[in-house]
């Protein structure tokens, strides 16, 4: 299914920066009756692997409905979604389980896990959902990668909110999945968590080559990323 993308630019030091997450012209809307709700105004965004894409707005503004269509969680009304060359839009809905099983990592603002499972045994859940072989060693081996060795049989109900997220981030990199999405992932988190979530994301592009696209109202979070796109009712307006 996957063509080679003709959107790509050479980086500084003539290596190219391959697009993992294209959108082009993109329209969502939504229709309830003889009412349109237009939710996504012709966007167009890259994100190429080992970036971060940080994607900023009020909230109303399409951020998560764009997250949606990069999940392959919902399809563009118009306009293409790629993942690394394939369109999302005329994908199966079989096509689309296993791009969500395999490919994309999600990271909500909370409830990623299993309260009642170990970090351990969220972990080897994902991958197993994912068909992933050596469940257990993977698991183990991103949770020491995030700091939480130490952690790993703790039930997620025992865990910080901080560390929560970062066991949410040892799946996507146990999965190796070269997109990651991130909804608000240090939203309710204090100061000090913040922190050390954001390092931990900022890694994954860096150790991992994935492409990070995260949705955020913080500053901290715009700052640390290659790039900042900016929304408003819909539209892309700056990045």
């Amino acid at each position: 299914m996957a063509v080679e993308s003709l959107y790509r630019e050479p980086e500084a030091d003539g290596k190219v920066a391959w697009p993992i997450l294209e959108m082009h012209d993109v329209f969502k809307i939504y229709r309830s009756g003889p009412v349109e709700t237009v939710a996504l105004r012709g966007v167009d965004m890259v994100a190429r692997a080992g970036t971060m894409t940080a994607i900023l707005g009020p909230s109303g503004c399409g951020k998560s409905t764009l997250l949606a269509l990069a999940a392959g969680l919902d399809r563009a009304s118009a306009g293409d979604v790629r993942s690394a060359g394939a369109s999302l839009l005329t994908a199966s809905e079989d096509e689309l389980a296993a791009y969500r099983a395999r490919s994309v990592g999600i990271i909500f603002q909370s409830g990623n896990l299993w309260p009642t499972l170990s970090a351990r045994e969220n972990v080897v859940a994902a991958l197993r959902l994912a068909g992933a072989e050596h469940a257990a060693q993977r698991a183990a081996e991103s949770l020491v990668e995030l700091g939480l060795g130490s952690r790993a049989e703790h039930r997620a109900a025992e865990l910080s909110g901080g560390e929560q997220q970062r066991v949410a981030i040892a799946a996507a990199v146990a999965r190796r999945a070269p997109l990651v999405l991130a909804d608000e992932p240090t939203g309710e988190l204090d100061a000090a968590n913040q922190e050390v979530v954001l390092r931990a994301l900022r890694r994954l592009p860096r150790d991992h080559g994935c492409a990070v696209v995260v949705v955020t109202h913080s500053p901290a979070v715009a700052e640390a990323a290659d790039r900042v796109i900016e929304m408003v009712d819909g539209a892309v307006v700056a990045g």
